[in-house]
């Protein structure tokens, strides 16, 4: 049998015992040599850049020299570093030194589909691409480094930035930020990983301390980080604006030396997120390279704590020798050749169409799609989502596309006259308010707006239900949008905003006809939608081709093949952080992001509140390894839909399931085949998945962890072999009494799958 985790509530005094004691245990270094990074060749060329560096000059290149811009020596020819925001689009060009755009109109770029859309592809291929794509209009724009990929856990539903994060898994996390990484600097960018590490929530980042066991750390959060690091070569990491138990990522020495230089063996530069730099001492020596957008701590104080004899100038040699690297891999783009043409391209529009069209997700068919047009029916499509760009809307990195074909257009262009579409807003979409972060409203104020919202909420539900009463079928096109999933702030819940809930219930009454379209990039609550709809799907916020890729999977031009990256919870409170009462923390502090854009643009900040009885700053991950589809198999708790579900238009079979021998040892590679067939009559997609159940370990798993998948394209009637792998080594554990990872040498069930939830085939062996 699995051990299994035994984690209550009543245990969180316990952990936060356990997590507290992994702060003063020193790491022991590797047993394996770290990665040899390619940013070492420069070592001997950067020698001598170096001795004919002032300490000023040195120090100049440690901070920001523009918003988005670090300095380079103009002196000795070496380039500044220039800053690509974004990791799904590159931002518009702003002000130097404010948040302002400078409005101009070649900058306008392709809007890549959202994190948690391209983990939705579960394909590294696609990835890949996706890099690419970013990198070459970077380039175009003159800049450096890419502010991305982000991709940290996805630890709880409600994540504002869920939507840019890529999984809750780690593994398939971290095969897509390889592709990225490599992607993108194979085309001449450097990636700057994002965010180091375990910012997993977005109310109180800037202040709170995760409370972690070190088992976990290693085991759940931050793999994609090694992976990108160890596989990919990754020249650039943010550090996030939260503490790990007890210090500032930006200052972590055990993050940022110990663990991502000394065992890792990143070479490269490491930068603050903007405004999460806390010290200088601490900062300069435990690893930061570059603090941003300003130099309160790496400027004149860092000058003067030098020649004070407090900070050595061998270890400023050493944080300008790691950006130097970075500068010498990076060929800088001359000023007279960037912004000379329009910022998207076509090759990068076709890039995000592919990401799109491979991420929509389809969970329920009751054989209403493809929808059938050869009577030329009214279609009705009903939802302020279907006319909403998602660009850009909230706080955070956005994008000033070219242009973003919404569900609406999607559909226009691929329909034509074959069927006749009408159109209702049905709902009144959430707007973000960056002033409303700094307010608190009135009463008065407050019973206005809900009056208001009543009456417009009543016209616009009229309107949708005598479209609906004329339709032969409905599209209805809800979900979440970026002002309501936003960096600086979680989501208080999971359900569907605007009323879109009581909405679909009034359309399913006149017209049961419906086909519901969520555009979000997290979890939604979808009791109500699920019973009310035929067919429903996920298409994200999808980027600048995501109404094509929609309407082309709705009118069967292509078959759905996206899966889910996340598990979709009956409900909120079934989520591990939930379960346990470890988020939400106490009361919601104002958003150091917030508060940096707000100094730069003079906007009146309240005074601070004072602070909640329960403690807002303190994050306790007492559900360990247990985050997301391993909370719920190993609790066997229900799930609305398991991590890695999706339909197709076709039902493919599983046979054969086999193996190269039945015993592997610690240095072996199980190689797991197996035969997969298409029944259906059309051509699609399968992701087919391999998880591993421990039946006897020696130390506590969770129920099952996914660690091999792939993309498998098959006609109709056709049949291939697939063949997976799995390095034992990638079996293991951290083991905290070695300081080290450690084999489990139990026996192990291999199960085969379409999901977490269908396991088709299953086969023993044995670790020795």
């Amino acid at each position: 049998m699995t051990i299994k985790l035994n984690i209550k509530t009543d245990s969180m005094k316990l952990s936060k015992i356990l997590a507290l004691a992994a702060i003063a245990i020193p790491l022991a270094v590797s047993a394996t040599k770290p990665h040899k990074s390619a940013l070492l060749q420069y070592d001997k060329q950067i020698d001598g850049i170096i001795s004919q560096m002032t300490l000023e000059e040195k120090v100049n290149m440690l901070h920001a020299k523009h918003m988005f811009v670090s300095a380079g020596v103009e002196r000795l020819g070496i380039a500044d570093m220039r800053y690509a925001d974004g990791p799904f689009g590159v931002r518009e060009e702003m002000q130097p030194n404010g948040w302002m755009p400078l409005n101009w109109e070649k900058d306008k770029a392709t809007f890549f589909p959202t994190g948690s859309a391209l983990a939705a592809t579960w394909s590294p291929e696609l990835a890949y691409s996706y890099g690419t794509g970013m990198a070459r209009e970077t380039r175009l724009r003159g800049k450096d480094m890419i502010l991305g990929p982000a991709i940290n856990i996805q630890r709880i539903p409600t994540g504002g930035r869920t939507y840019e994060y890529l999984s809750e898994d780690p593994f398939l996390s971290s095969q897509l930020a390889v592709g990225y990484t490599k992607g993108a600097q194979d085309n001449g960018v450097a990636v700057c990983l994002k965010h180091f590490a375990l910012n997993n929530q977005e109310n109180n980042r800037g202040t709170v301390n995760v409370i972690v066991g070190e088992r976990a750390m290693r085991e759940i959060y931050l793999p994609p980080f090694r992976a990108a690091v160890e596989e990919a070569d990754a020249f650039g990491a943010m550090s996030a604006y939260n503490k790990v138990n007890g210090w500032w990522c930006a200052e972590n020495d055990i993050l940022l030396n110990k663990i991502l230089r000394d065992e890792w063996g990143f070479a490269g530069m490491v930068i603050s997120d903007w405004g999460g730099t806390h010290s200088t001492v601490h900062s300069i020596k435990n690893g930061l390279n570059v603090e941003m957008p300003d130099k309160k701590y790496f400027g004149q104080a860092l000058l003067d704590s030098v020649k004070a004899g407090i900070v050595s100038e061998e270890i400023i040699n050493l944080r300008v020798r790691e950006i130097l690297r970075v500068r010498l891999a990076i060929k800088p783009i001359p000023e007279n050749e960037a912004n000379t043409e329009m910022t998207s391209q076509p090759a990068q529009q076709k890039i995000a169409y592919e990401v799109a069209s491979k991420s929509i997700v389809l969970l329920k068919n009751e054989d209403v799609l493809p929808l059938q047009l050869k009577n030329k029916p009214v279609i009705a499509v009903i939802g302020a989502n279907a006319t909403q760009i998602m660009g850009s809307g909230g706080m955070g990195a956005g994008v000033k596309t070219l242009y973003e074909i919404t569900p609406l257009e999607g559909l226009k262009n691929r329909i034509g006259d074959k069927a006749e579409i009408i159109f209702a807003q049905g709902y009144d979409p959430v707007v973000f308010s960056f002033a409303d972060m700094f307010r608190k409203k009135t009463p008065e104020e407050i019973e206005k707006q809900t009056q208001e919202k009543k009456v417009i909420a009543e016209k616009l539900t009229k309107e949708a239900l005598e479209v609906a009463a004329k339709a032969n079928i409905i599209l209805f096109i809800g979900g979440n949008n970026r002002a309501v999933e936003t960096e600086g702030s979680d989501r208080k819940d999971i359900f569907l905003p605007s009323g879109q809930d009581e909405l679909i219930r009034k359309i399913a009454a006149v017209n049961p006809n419906i086909v519901t379209v969520l555009t979000s990039g997290a979890p939604n609550d979808l009791n109500v939608v699920k019973q009310v709809s035929k067919a429903l799907l996920i298409s994200w916020f999808n980027g600048t081709e995501g109404g094509n890729a929609l309407a082309d999977v709705l009118v069967g031009n292509i078959s759905p093949s996206g899966r889910l990256p996340f598990t979709l919870p009956a409900k909120l409170e079934d989520s591990p952080a939930y379960a346990l009462g470890n988020f939400p923390q106490g009361g919601k502090n104002a958003d150091v992001f917030a508060n940096l854009v707000a100094e730069t643009e003079a906007v009146e900040k309240p005074k601070e509140e004072a602070a909640k009885s329960d403690d807002p700053n303190t994050a306790y991950y007492s559900e360990e390894s247990l985050v997301g589809y391993r909370w719920f198999d190993t609790k066997n708790l229900p799930v609305m839909y398991p991590f890695g579900y999706g339909l197709t238009y076709t039902t493919f079979k599983y046979t054969k399931l086999k193996i190269d021998k039945k015993t592997y040892g610690k240095n072996d590679v199980i190689a797991v085949s197996v035969i997969l067939k298409n029944t259906g009559k059309v051509a699609a997609e399968e992701v087919a998945q391999v998880y591993v159940h421990r039946i006897n370990p020696s130390v506590e798993w969770p129920e099952k962890e996914l660690k091999a998948f792939t993309r498998v394209p098959l006609n109709p009637g056709e049949t291939k072999t697939v063949t997976l792998e799995i390095p034992v080594k990638n079996l293991q554990y951290w083991n905290e009494k070695k300081q080290a990872w450690d084999d489990d040498l139990c026996n192990i069930e291999l199960q085969i799958g379409s999901s977490a939830g269908e396991m088709k085939l299953k086969k023993q062996i044995a670790l020795k």
